[in-house]
């Protein structure tokens, strides 16, 4: 019985302030259908769950996410 978390950040993209429903279920399809392409793991014996993390509770590289951000975007200038 497999058991996936996907962890995002909360936030926007180009096309919606946030992780739109249809979006989380276009998640949750593909890692069910990929669990059962590559394990045979049934559909209907995983579990996915999709947690979002405001963007000041997650950090990469020692910073808060956005200010990683912004450092790297600088850099490519």
């Amino acid at each position: 019985m497999p058991y996936v978390n996907i962890q995002i950040t909360r936030e926007g993209n180009a096309k919606a302030s946030h992780t739109t429903p249809e979006q989380k279920a276009e998640l949750i399809r593909g890692v069910s259908q990929l669990l059962l392409d590559v394990l045979n793991k049934p559909l209907d014996a995983t579990f996915v769950v999709i947690d979002e993390v405001e963007m000041e509770n997650w950090g990469v590289g020692g910073l808060p996410v956005a200010e990683y951000r912004r450092q790297q975007a600088a850099k490519r200038g």
